[in-house]
């Protein structure tokens, strides 16, 4: 007797995989991009995953699938954790995939990654992904390895995932397969063992880490203050003085060297806190869906906490922003006046390029926080 056959009479009703991956949108113009993504991504689930989770009894729904009425959101959400199975497709990175593959990370339920060659996302490249081509003999050999990862896991257990290894690359224990039939809460776990929100401790590090970045930011920008302050009291003397443009050109250059290395520094840390930014991205988002699964007497401190801590820094982020904003302007004018700016401007310019993305994406932290800790006190 074959596993499929095995897993099928154990069965008494059809397991559920749920396949996250770019949708793409039927109704574009033919030829546009979302129209060829929503028939190539529909191709991949008809072809390949679907006839895959077929052969084992599984039954297999993309979030255009979903026949229950209401708001689509929460119901991803929950198919995302409540499935037996989830195979996603992380091609290209797609925002939303990479934040509902998270929230199912944190589950620590079974996952399979497929994904198009030369479209893996970097962030999650230590994860062993089935990569296909858009030709019809790699399309089955995709195919036959979805099938193979679910013989084996079916067999063997799934390999577990949780945000500890895909932020940190650290070793997990042993958890729940499906084939166990074993899951949160039921027996066989340790009463002492961590829940899904000690789990938020490894993200709490990055946010930790985003928040040194931040004081790193924040004392430069007062160090760069107090220096553009002194040049601008010497630049004033040297005009009511009357003085030559010879002696304001030097002290011009006197005030680019000492801005030259905060200025360095300043983007350094900028570039830094951009890069936690995007590494803790889906983590956080994951982590932040949890919460707003979790009943809120069941949250406890540290969730609170963690809630906390996202809506302070983007407080601190935007203070910091706005500084650095305001600092770039006055000294991208000076640049005009003499090309020895123009290397510490740039620097400057460049570091408010980074916070200016990273806090699109915080701001949407902190609005998500800000929701959650209302609900919790309202």
């Amino acid at each position: 007797m074959t596993t499929s056959q095995m897993f099928r009479q154990e069965s008494d009703q059809p397991r559920m995989c749920f396949v996250v991956g770019p949708i793409g949108d039927p109704h574009a113009a033919h030829d546009s991009s979302e129209r060829e993504a929503y028939e190539h991504h529909l191709g991949i689930f008809e072809q390949v995953i679907a006839p895959a989770c077929e052969k084992f009894g599984i039954s297999a729904v993309r979030a255009d699938g979903i026949a229950h009425a209401g708001d689509i959101n929460e119901q991803i959400c929950r198919h995302v954790v409540e499935s037996d199975l989830v195979v996603a497709d992380v091609s290209g990175g797609n925002p939303n995939v990479m934040y509902e593959l998270g929230l199912r990370h944190i589950t620590g339920k079974p996952t399979i990654h497929i994904g198009e060659a030369g479209q893996l996302p970097f962030d999650i490249a230590s994860i062993r992904t089935i990569r296909y081509q858009r030709t019809r003999s790699h399309l089955a050999g995709a195919r036959k390895e979805i099938e193979g990862a679910l013989e084996a896991g079916l067999r063997d257990g799934f390999e577990l995932l949780t945000p500890a290894r895909v932020l940190r690359g650290l070793q997990t224990g042993d958890g729940p397969s499906l084939a166990s039939g074993v899951v949160d809460g039921e027996k066989g776990e340790d009463e002492d063992s961590s829940g899904l929100l000690d789990d938020f401790a490894v993200i709490e590090d990055g946010v930790d880490g985003m928040t040194a970045d931040m004081e790193v930011i924040t004392k430069t920008i007062e160090a760069l203050g107090a220096l553009t302050e002194q040049s601008g009291t010497e630049m004033l003397d040297l005009t009511q003085a009357n003085a030559p443009m010879s002696a304001r050109l030097a002290a011009v250059a006197r005030y680019a060297e000492t801005i030259s290395a905060p200025a360095g520094e300043l983007n350094t840390a900028a570039t830094a806190f951009a890069e936690r930014m995007a590494t803790l991205d889906s983590g956080v988002r994951a982590a932040l869906g949890l919460i707003e699964m979790t009943p809120r007497d069941e949250r406890g401190e540290g969730a609170e906490e963690f809630l906390e801590q996202l809506m302070s820094l983007e407080e601190a982020a935007q203070y910091g922003l706005a500084q650095i904003g305001a600092f770039g302007t006055s000294a991208g004018a000076m640049v005009r006046v003499s090309r020895n700016l123009r290397k510490p401007v740039e620097e400057i310019s460049s570091a408010v390029r980074h916070m200016t993305s990273a806090i699109t994406r915080m701001g949407e932290w902190a609005a998500k926080a800000r929701a959650l800790a209302h609900n919790a006190t309202g």
